[in-house]
């Protein structure tokens, strides 16, 4: 049975981290910068319905 890559310590270990890194980073990185922006707009939200609710009374 062959060991998980990450537990691989031949010559090829560091390529399949970077190859790892490489394939995985770029989804997380727009992941937190789209939730980043979905945050402010449900802020600006959470704000605009708070301030109509303080209108009617």
């Amino acid at each position: 049975m062959k060991p998980p890559f990450f537990m691989n310590r031949k010559e090829g270990a560091r390529m399949d981290w970077m190859s790892m890194i490489s394939d995985v980073g770029f989804p997380i990185i727009v992941t937190f910068y789209l939730l980043n922006r979905i945050e402010t707009k449900v802020d600006q939200l959470t704000q605009s319905i708070n301030d109509l609710a303080m209108s009617f009374k």
